[in-house]
């Protein structure tokens, strides 16, 4: 049996008319610059308002504490007892804004 001896290429067909050193080269300079570019803008940090909103819609739990100097535990009796209403999202607990505002100020319907 005879084997056939095929001219197996070995290096990679050239894409660009140019050579691989050359290209990695002048990729290095372009991505320094790139680099150098980043560094001199200001960072500015990602803008969470939503524009026209005039009040937070969602309160996690800890905040709901925070407003009305309370610990968890009673907030969870508010909820036992249908004062607040809890808003799952995903694993978080949220609660309502005009539910927190119907709490603050008892008998006004909250603005919207």
């Amino acid at each position: 049996m005879e084997k056939r001896e095929r001219n197996v290429q070995t290096a990679a067909p050239m894409l660009f008319p140019i050579e691989p050193e050359q290209f990695w080269q002048i990729l290095r300079v372009l991505v320094r610059e790139e680099v150098s570019q980043l560094d001199r803008q200001p960072v500015r940090s990602p803008a969470y308002d939503t524009p026209g909103l005039t009040y937070k819609p969602l309160f996690k739990i800890g905040e709901v504490c925070q407003l009305f100097q309370v610990t968890k535990p009673t907030i969870y009796d508010w909820i036992k007892h249908g004062k607040l209403k809890p808003y799952k999202i995903r694993s978080r607990v949220y609660f309502l804004w005009n539910d927190i505002q119907q709490l603050l100020q008892p008998g006004q319907q909250p603005k919207q």
